[in-house]
């Protein structure tokens, strides 16, 4: 299998590799790639019977994936995609371990559902034709008053019998029992009102991947890369970093050697620091960081969110497991909703955080997990407003 490609950015940059969802060319990464350029050399490929790539039928997707190792050539790369191009994506790193050192998800699943329906999908295209499924796309791959018609023109250039075969590829995939063969430093990016791959599948990701973080995106349907741009844009820049030259492994997460190798602490911990707050309370910080506190400030940067927080032995999950129980142990109910928050940026489900305030109940005391469900209650409201 051969698929049409495009390479752009600097000739000695290191090469990411990203695979477009199904119904869209390697166009759909058109929002990322002046940022990505900046830096890595960006190969972006069609799939089977998509945009510049010749029809096809009877494949796998992991003969997808073979096909874009085969693109890659034999050197170290960063590999990434949005729905079966992150599907791709994970495929080869479970493939090619040595090769795939780091690797972004965006919006896709290790298995994306029954294939029934995946089945019909494929057998309506085969008879239709793929015009009637366009508003059906639209509605899965945006959230309402979001135009993307640029991206929906892109069916014009899919071949029919080739996305019915696509279709037939998705319906065979599940890849949940290889996911903890994954060594890549891996990022699951999730749009939070995403109907097509829904939040509950990039859990899955995150929890099955040693060392994944998981990041979503609010107000992003399935496309998120496309509808929300400036924020995956920049979260991507924040994951992605050139191997080393030796081609050592980073390791999943953010590993000690990474964080050994960076050379500014302050800068590594205020990366971790909007990994897991957010942008918008980091900068809400900086912005209030006066004379009396800039000290104060540069301490807990380094040494909290570097020195602690980048540490190896635990991952994110558990560290915030730890860190809701030491709050509500000493009372801080403020920091306790901030924390809430950013356990769900690091991967907790709310029936998570549930079972931790639970265990806070026999161990620090009633009353106080009894503050503390009334924070996180409060918190978690807000964010479903």
């Amino acid at each position: 299998m051969k698929l049409h490609h495009r390479v752009d950015g600097p000739q000695d940059g290191p090469l990411l590799v990203l695979g477009p969802s199904l119904g869209t060319t390697l166009d759909v990464w058109r929002p990322q790639l002046p940022a990505l350029t900046s830096t890595w050399r960006v190969l972006r490929y069609d799939l089977p019977g998509h945009g510049g790539s010749a029809p096809a039928a009877g494949f796998t997707v992991e003969d997808v994936a073979r096909a874009v190792l085969d693109l890659a050539g034999d050197a170290p790369f960063a590999a990434g995609g949005v729905s079966i191009g992150g599907a791709v994506a994970a495929t080869a790193a479970v493939l090619a371990p040595e090769r795939v050192r780091t690797l972004v998800l965006c919006c896709t699943s290790a298995r994306f559902s029954e294939p029934g329906p995946w089945h019909e999908r494929a057998a309506q295209v085969r008879a239709e034709g793929l015009a009637p499924l366009a508003p059906l796309l639209r509605s899965r791959w945006f959230t309402p008053g979001f135009d993307g018609r640029w991206v929906t023109d892109m069916l014009e250039h899919v071949d029919p019998a080739s996305y019915a075969a696509c279709c037939d590829a998705i319906a065979a995939f599940d890849l949940t029992p290889r996911l903890g063969k994954i060594e890549a430093d891996t990022l699951v990016i999730a749009g939070a009102d995403d109907p097509a791959t829904p939040v509950d599948h990039a859990l899955a990701l995150a929890d099955g991947i040693p060392g994944a973080r998981l990041e979503i995106v609010d107000d992003a349907s399935h496309l998120a890369n496309v509808e929300r741009p400036t924020t995956v844009t920049k979260t991507l820049l924040t994951h992605l970093r050139p191997p080393s030259p030796r081609g050592d492994h980073p390791g999943p997460a953010a590993s000690r050697e990474r964080q050994e190798t960076a050379p500014d602490s302050h800068a590594a911990g205020t990366r971790t620091r909007r990994e897991v707050l957010g942008d918008a309370h980091v900068d809400r910080a900086v912005a209030a960081t006066t004379d009396f506190t800039r000290d104060f400030q540069d301490l807990i940067t380094r040494y909290a969110w570097d020195e602690i927080w980048n540490r190896p032995g635990l991952d994110r999950r558990t560290r915030s497991c730890v860190t809701l129980t030491a709050l509500v142990a000493r009372g801080h109910m403020e920091e306790l909703a901030m924390h809430v928050r950013a356990a769900l940026r690091n991967g907790l489900t709310r029936d998570e955080i549930k079972e931790v305030l639970l265990q806070t109940a026999v161990y620090c005391g009633v009353p106080a997990a009894n503050a503390a469900f009334a924070a996180a209650q409060r918190t978690l409201k807000d964010l479903d407003h």
